[in-house]
């Protein structure tokens, strides 16, 4: 197996990765109480950012606060 194609399979793992965390978060963002337009700009943020997105809104978005109660 070349590097290339090694390469090539480890960026479609990333690549897979992020998109499953980025789902989970924009799934996330959808289902709390935060208001309309939050919502928006976040999964926007996080669509623009795919990798870096997803981090800074677990980190930084204080998801507890915004949790729905249902």
């Amino acid at each position: 197996m070349s590097s290339n194609t090694l390469n090539a399979y480890i960026g479609g793992i990333l690549g897979f990765i992020i998109l499953i965390l980025d789902l989970i978060a924009i799934f996330e963002i959808f289902q709390s109480d935060r208001e309309p337009l939050w919502k928006f700009i976040w999964v926007v943020f996080i669509l623009v950012f795919p990798a870096f997105g997803c981090l800074i809104y677990y980190f930084c978005s204080n998801r507890d606060k915004h949790k729905s109660k249902h």
